[in-house]
């Protein structure tokens, strides 16, 4: 069987947690920051579980996860 190669865009964009479940970024966090409030902000920095209907996409991207 030979081996599979990992979609490094999808290596940088997500993890596992240790349940096994997948964890990304949010979004709108890069730039026009000015005009958000602090609290937006910091909510936009926790990670969180992808969504199921897309769990399985980006497993197959990361065979190794």
């Amino acid at each position: 069987m030979p081996k599979l190669k990992t979609r490094k865009a999808a290596a940088k964009r997500f993890r596992a947690t240790g349940s096994g479940k997948i964890v990304r970024r949010k979004a709108f966090k890069n730039h026009l920051l000015e005009h958000k409030s602090s609290n937006k902000k910091r909510k936009l920095s926790k990670m969180v579980v992808v969504h199921e209907s897309d769990a399985e996409n980006v497993r197959g991207m990361l065979p190794y996860l």
